[in-house]
């Protein structure tokens, strides 16, 4: 790089760390030049040339600040500014400077030499997001006015409608932006188009995906052409799908400047690109994925001497990370989201991640496997993309683990099971194991040592007593958890480590038979009554049942909220005060009188609940019950008597023990001995059932407790200045949080913290998270497959997992996080998945449907509780489905007709 910059700068002496003085386009191409990379020769125009011809009068300055004051979501006053942008910047001549330095650069290239000029943000190609397409690009501009011209054009277009609006979006600030412009020679290209130096469709790394069209690319990217389409094999150069398009356009350079586009209706019958030539670029495309460390989205084009030709790199920002630690020599494996299993598709803190290393290892250790290292969890614990998967690798090559676990998931997360089953047909995973032997040698011990078979036959037995027992044991174990008062910082941590590696995880085992008997029980009442299609009836068993402790915490909510409607103060202050301010108001114990008693005693009970609780670093609702008041303020706008969720829910019970009367009596005509056994199975299904609910509230009734006194040792590092805030803490690891209270690191934790918090920014922006996931980065999910599920009857039906009968015709709310959603009663609630914390909606909502579950996901079970409709496991509900447009929910079919 020469020793000073003026206002252009040769491509050679670009770099990446230049981003904010060439932007983005103009970075990754000094980058692949100086990997000795086949770039055309250019120039680049820096920001300080923009930033000197934009600083003048009438500048930026004050539609910076509008737009800063401006809404995200009110485009029309975004695009008003944008315009008003534009034009000042196509009103303001280039600087004098500014155009001499541009026509000496651009003679260095030749005599009225044909260039592409090219916008290059400071805002684009970031790996967070993809601004590609938001800026303009002049294609075969020629001499020097008319380069200079087009570079006042590219400046312009920094303020494009698309642009404004997506950058406020992503809350970017509009005066940090600012626009270099790259000037190349033109690639009089007899091919061009994009490459993906990985699969974008599937997530599989390794795979080149190259679409192709003759002429310049700009037809392919602009996607006005059906290009051909081609997936390669980079390292064997081996064609593996091959698929012709129309390529009816073709765009051309004109003489003297500018484009044409032609139509050409006989371009389509031969491929624009041989076998070797797709290979070839293959090759090219692995050499600057290796460069760049990361898989690409490239433009490239052939000139009619057969010579490849670069034009852009950028990071290809839709693919889901790699799975990490994983020799290649082991072969592909394959992973399970476990978060996505709990409802929760947001990212996890890294303490929270953390504490689920450590309570999967006292899992394992309880089935005698070997965990040389807690703090690092069980050998499956897997982290990827700050969410927690587990590799099912043995499984899938288990004869056993391929019978049992898909059964599972068919009714906890149907979807799941179905890509399992499609992954079990690769002969990738292939059968190693057909014996039970390893298995039942680690389940058998931790089963005898957790007395399981005990609970089973006392549940079997003496129904009641086993319910008492198990209350009695739920109640002892939360005060078990507590630590007494005067303990340090460090003795909280070890606090904190013990209850996760020791003491949470037992609950599980004491508590799970239960649930577990009851669910049999059922299976066993509709083998007993026979026929097909018996789940419609007993479904509407488990109705209303009780000793939910979800429900439970529902219905007190709603009771609650009757009595603030009773209450003029309370119920003003609801109504007509945002939830934020009123949470405000209660932690300050300034609300009216009955609000504030009645929410303190909801706390009292619930407050150790939130959305995503399984995460010890998401505040509970006793430290922030916005959400609660929210719900509360819902619940209020509930008009219809009818329609009360205790009504509802006492209707579902009668309705409940009716169908047990029913089922029983058509047992007993086919014998009083298999009546008595599908009235005695009947009933205990009703019985333990809803304690499916109880094993994961008694966790997190733990985390709370791991949770409080992680917050009394954020407050001491942030004390001694190790941290910046207490709730920094959460995104630290024990290890660190342990060196930060002793001074033994010489690690900067306030960077630390920094730069996991805008990861984690990063990926709670993330929309898809695989269910399953290969460690080629392949998608299962994605993969095209004819078994993926039954056509839909209808065109534009939605097909998912039957979850809850009835049928419910209304509009759809689609919503993506429950905290300070607004839910009107009687709207069919459209949400990816959902945990405890989201089940205050579900009181005055119409129906469900949900992206995840299976017919026994936490959702579906409170939505049969409640006797509203529901459909789980449907894909990409919350993208095809949009809040105010009429659906019809079908829980018996498992389907979702839109209008």
């Amino acid at each position: 790089m020469p020793d000073t910059v003026g206002p252009v700068l040769g491509l050679e002496h670009v770099r990446a760390g230049m981003l904010q003085l060439v932007g983005g386009k103009a970075a990754n191409l000094g980058e692949l030049l100086s990997a000795g990379l086949p770039v055309p020769e250019g120039f680049c125009l820096t920001t300080d040339a923009y930033l000197q011809a934009t600083d003048g009068e009438g500048s930026l300055a004050e539609i910076h600040q509008a737009l800063t004051a401006t809404a995200a979501g009110d485009l029309p006053a975004l695009a008003a500014l944008a315009g008003q942008a534009r034009d000042l910047v196509r009103g303001t001549p280039v600087p004098s400077g500014i155009a001499a330095a541009i026509g000496q650069a651009y003679s260095a290239l030749g005599t009225d030499v044909p260039v592409a000029v090219r916008s290059s943000a400071t805002a684009e190609d970031l790996p967070s997001a993809s601004f590609a397409g938001q800026q303009d690009t002049y294609l075969n501009v020629v001499g020097t006015v008319a380069v200079v011209e087009a570079v006042r054009n590219c400046w312009a277009s920094l303020w494009t409608d698309r642009a404004v609006s997506y950058r406020a979006e992503l809350g970017i600030d509009a005066s940090t932006v600012a626009l270099a412009v790259v000037v190349q020679r033109m690639v009089d290209a007899e091919t061009a188009g994009v490459m993906f130096t990985a699969n974008p469709l599937t997530g599989r790394r390794r795979q080149a995906v190259i679409d192709a069209s003759p002429g310049l690319g700009e037809a392919v990217v602009s996607g006005s052409v059906n290009p051909d389409h081609f997936v390669v094999d980079p390292d064997t150069g081996r064609v593996i799908e091959t698929r012709l398009g129309d390529k009816r356009l073709v765009v051309r350079p004109l003489q003297g400047g500018g484009t044409e586009t032609l139509d050409m209706p006989d371009a389509g019958t031969d491929a624009c690109l041989t076998d070797g030539q797709a290979a070839e670029l293959a090759r090219l495309g692995l050499r600057v994925e290796r460069h760049f460390g990361s898989p690409q989205d490239t433009e490239w084009a052939i000139d009619a001497d057969g010579r490849l030709w670069l034009t852009q790199s950028r990071p290809i920002t839709t693919l889901y990370p790699l799975p990490e630690g994983k020799p290649a020599r082991e072969g592909t494996r394959v992973y399970l989201c476990f978060s996505l299993a709990q409802g929760l598709t947001r990212p996890i803190t890294p303490m929270g991640l953390a504490s689920f290393k450590l309570i999967g290892s006292s899992v394992a250790r309880a089935a005698r496997f070997d965990v040389p290292e807690p703090r690092n969890g069980p050998s499956p614990f897997a982290e990827i993309g700050q969410r927690i998967y587990f590799d099912l690798t043995t499984v899938a090559r288990s004869e056993v683990g391929r019978r049992i676990v898909p059964r599972v998931f068919d009714v906890m997360e149907a979807r799941s099971a179905t890509v399992l089953r499609r992954v079990f047909e690769d002969p990738r995973f292939s059968v190693t194991n057909k014996t039970p032997i390893g298995l039942l040698r680690h389940v058998v011990p931790a089963a005898v040592h957790a007395r399981a078979p005990e609970t089973l036959l006392r549940a079997l037995f003496r129904p009641q007593a086993a319910l008492r027992r198990v209350n009695r044991f739920a109640r002892d174990f939360g005060k078990s958890l507590e630590l007494g008062p005067g303990a340090t910082p460090a003795e909280r941590l070890d606090h904190a480590e013990f209850l996760l590696g020791n003491r949470l995880f037992s609950i599980v085992p004491a508590v799970l038979p239960l649930p577990a008997l009851g669910f049999g029980m059922l299976a066993l009442a509709g083998k007993l009554l026979g026929g097909k299609n018996r789940w419609d009836d007993l479904q509407h068993v488990l109705r209303g049942l009780p000793n939910n402790v979800t429900t439970e915490m529902d219905l007190e909510l709603w009771r609650l909220a009757t009595v603030i409607r009773d209450d003029g103060g309370s119920s003003s202050a609801v109504r007509n005060q945002a939830p934020a301010a009123l949470a405000r108001q209660f932690n300050a114990g300034e609300l009216p009188a009955v609000l504030q008693a009645g929410l303190a005693r909801f706390m009292d009970r619930y407050g150790q609940r939130a959305v995503a609780e399984i995460d010890v670093g998401m505040p509970r609702w006793s430290d922030d019950p916005t959400h609660i008041l929210g719900v509360l303020a819902n619940y209020l706008r509930l008009e219809d008597s009818r329609l009360a969720p205790d009504v509802q829910f006492n209707t579902a019970t009668e309705q409940a023990e009716e169908t047990v009367v029913r089922l029983v009596a058509e047992a007993r005509r086919r014998g009083r001995i298999r009546g008595a056994l599908v009235r005695a199975a009947l009933r205990r299904a009703r019985l333990f059932a809803g304690l499916r609910e109880m094993p994961k509230y008694q966790i997190v009734v733990g985390l709370a407790e791991v949770r409080r006194q992680l917050q009394q040792v954020g407050a001491a590092l942030a004390e001694a200045g190790t941290i910046a805030d207490p709730d920094d803490v959460f995104f630290l690891d024990f290890s660190e949080a342990r060196q930060g209270l002793t001074g033994s690191t010489s690690a900067d934790l306030c960077s630390l913290v920094d730069r996991r918090r805008e990861a984690y920014a990063r990926e709670l922006e993330r929309r898809h998270v695989p269910r399953l996931l290969l460690s080629d980065g392949t998608e299962p999910e994605a993969v095209p497959s004819g078994v993926a599920g039954a056509a839909p009857l209808v065109p534009g039906t939605l097909s998912g997992s039957p979850a809850s009968a009835g049928i419910v015709s209304a509009n759809a709310r689609v919503i993506l996080d429950p905290v300070g959603a607004h839910l009107e009663p009687g709207e069919i609630l459209v949400a990816p998945s959902t945990d405890p914390g989201w089940t205050p909606l579900f009181l005055t909502a119409g129906g469900l449907v949900m992206e995840m579950g299976g017919p026994n996901s936490h959702g579906a079970v409170v939505a049969r509780e409640y006797g509203i409709p529901a459909v789980v496991g449907v894909p990409d509900a919350t993208v095809l489905l949009s809040s105010g447009q009429r659906i019809t929910v079908d829980g018996a079919a498992g389907t979702v007709v839109p209008g």
